[in-house]
C-alpha cells in the first residue's frame, strides 16, 4: 500500500468511492462503522478527494457519548490516568504475564519465568538468583538450613580436593565452585 504523506491519498489497489452514486476512486480513508479494538484495527470508509473532505466536515468523533464522557475525553490526562502494566509499582512482576494463556509444552516460556522468580522458602526466606545457583552447586534443597550447608561443604570437599582423592586434579574447577557457592551462602541473610 502506498501513502502520499502529505494528501493523505492512499494508492495501490483501485477502489470505488463509497459516497452514494459516486464514480471516482477512493484514495482516502476515513473512519468506519466499526472502530479498531482489541480484534483489529476496525473497518474504514474509502472516498475521493471531494467527498471525503465532506466526511470530514460532518464527522463527529464523539458522537453517542454523553456530557460527562466528552468532558473525560477532552480532559488533558485522558487515557494516563490508568496504569500499564510496566508503569504499575510492580512493574508486573507479580501478575501472570499475558503468554501465560498459550501453550508451552516443552515449557521454554515457563521455564525461563520461573528462573527469573525469586526462589522463596518454607519459612517465608527468598534467596536472590545467584543465592539459588550456588544451591544447585552444592545440590541442596531450597529449604536446607545451615547445618545441612556446612554438612553438604565438608562432603564435596573431601570427596573433590586432590589431596583426598588421589592427587587427581581433574575435579579443580568443581572445588572452586563449591568454595566460591559455599562463601556466598555462608554469608547469605537466608541462612543467619
Amino acid at each position: 500500500m502506498k501513502q502520499d504523506r502529505f494528501h493523505g491519498r492512499v494508492g495501490g489497489r483501485s477502489r470505488a468511492c463509497e459516497w452514494p452514486g459516486c464514480l471516482d476512486h477512493g484514495e482516502f480513508r476515513a473512519p468506519g462503522r466499526k472502530g479498531s479494538d482489541f480484534d483489529g484495527p476496525g473497518q474504514y470508509r474509502w472516498f475521493c478527494l471531494e467527498h471525503v473532505r465532506r466526511f470530514n466536515a460532518g464527522y463527529d468523533w464523539f458522537e453517542g457519548m454523553s456530557a460527562e464522557e466528552i468532558m473525560a475525553a477532552q480532559h488533558p490526562i485522558h487515557g494516563w490516568d490508568r496504569q500499564t502494566r510496566a508503569f504499575s509499582p510492580t512493574a508486573g512482576v507479580d501478575a501472570a504475564p499475558r503468554w501465560a494463556d498459550f501453550k508451552d509444552p516443552l515449557e521454554a516460556i515457563s521455564g525461563r519465568a520461573r528462573a527469573q522468580r525469586p526462589a522463596q522458602r518454607a519459612d517465608g526466606k527468598v534467596f536472590s538468583p545467584e543465592e539459588r545457583k550456588a544451591l544447585n552447586v552444592l545440590g541442596l534443597d531450597i529449604d536446607a538450613d545451615r547445618r545441612a550447608l556446612r554438612g553438604r561443604y565438608a562432603e564435596l570437599v573431601h570427596a573433590l580436593h586432590p589431596d583426598r582423592n588421589g592427587g587427581d586434579r581433574s575435579s579443580e574447577k568443581r572445588l572452586q565452585a563449591v568454595v566460591e557457592a559455599y562463601q556466598l551462602l555462608r554469608k547469605a541473610a537466608v541462612f543467619c
